[in-house]
């Protein structure tokens, strides 16, 4: 259990990294051809994985789902994200990305038709508010207009990794992960590919020795590297206790933020964090995950007695 909790954990601070690796590249490269750097690197390690595993890719067969996922996860998530950290701090869009566990419960029951409990619905409305006064919370290093037009790129990114999350759930009933995965970032990279034509001059890129060590850490532990530690965690603690350690992504973008980007977080973001994340782990912590920790307690206390 506690190699289960160390994978998620790992998993979540690679995440976090891919902020501030971000961060560091919004100015060497355009957003949207980083994603495609990005994920075009991913895409053959993941293809590797896919042949060490003896596994094919159903280019064709799964093209439907590789597409959607593609461009929900993969083009419109990352790019987004990275368009976002170009205006906004990544401590900022750290907080606002607390708001995903809410995306994947609202898109939930119309794609999957699962109820939600009262107490998720009542979360999800806390974490709202906190993205409301988030909003008002103008981001160190920019303007106003920059910082609300970078929020709301977050918001978007959100909304599209809850559509990719959901719809990941249902194809995943008859499909393996690494398969699905491999086939998104794929068709992902392609969609990221085409998006750079006509909008995408050399000039503009301007890479360092950081932007290319941040380039090879955003294709790599923040990609395969944090897939493979999240599903491997997944496989021993189980889904429904997994989920709640989702809420440590945001905690760790705004440390990082702090610590390496020497980023200024206001009171009001602060205030609008605090609450995103609350309602986040309100909505997302399940019985059998307070139930976990209770019997685990005892267990403790039991052994020191």
């Amino acid at each position: 259990m506690k190699r289960g909790i160390c994978l998620l954990v790992v998993a979540t601070i690679l995440w976090g990294g891919n902020y501030i690796c971000g961060r560091y590249l919004s100015e060497a490269m355009p957003s949207t051809l980083l994603n495609t750097a990005r994920w075009g690197i991913s895409t053959l390690i993941l293809v590797v994985l896919l042949i060490l595993n003896k596994k094919k890719l159903p280019m064709l067969a799964l093209w439907k789902e590789f597409a959607i996922l593609g461009f929900t996860g993969i083009f419109a998530f990352s790019t987004l994200t990275y368009m976002a950290l170009g205006n906004i701090g990544a401590s900022q869009a750290g907080m606002i990305s607390s708001g995903i566990p809410i995306s994947i419960l609202l898109f939930t029951p119309f794609i999957l038709k699962e109820k939600i409990s009262l107490k998720a619905w009542g979360g999800a409305g806390i974490s709202i508010l906190g993205v409301i006064i988030l909003f008002l919370g103008k981001s160190g290093g920019a303007n106003l207009e920059g910082s609300l037009l970078g929020n709301f790129q977050v918001l978007l990114a959100c909304l599209a990794w809850g559509i990719y999350t959901v719809l990941g759930k249902q194809y995943g009933k008859k499909h393996d992960s690494l398969t699905l995965t491999a086939g998104a970032a794929l068709y992902g990279t392609v969609f990221s590919a085409i998006s750079c034509i006509g909008t995408v001059q050399l000039n503009t890129v301007s890479m360092t020795g950081t932007a290319w060590a941040s380039l090879i850490y955003v294709s790599t532990l923040a990609s395969v590297g944090a897939y493979l530690a999240w599903n491997a965690g997944v496989k021993i603690v189980g889904p429904s206790q997994a989920a709640p350690y989702l809420n440590l992504l945001p905690v760790w973008t705004v440390l990082f933020g702090i610590l390496l980007l020497k980023e200024q977080v206001s009171f009001v973001s602060w205030v609008g964090g605090s609450i995103t994340i609350l309602g986040a782990v309100l909505a997302s912590v399940n019985k059998e995950f307070i139930t976990s920790m209770i019997n685990r307690k005892i267990a403790k206390d039991t052994q020191a007695m």
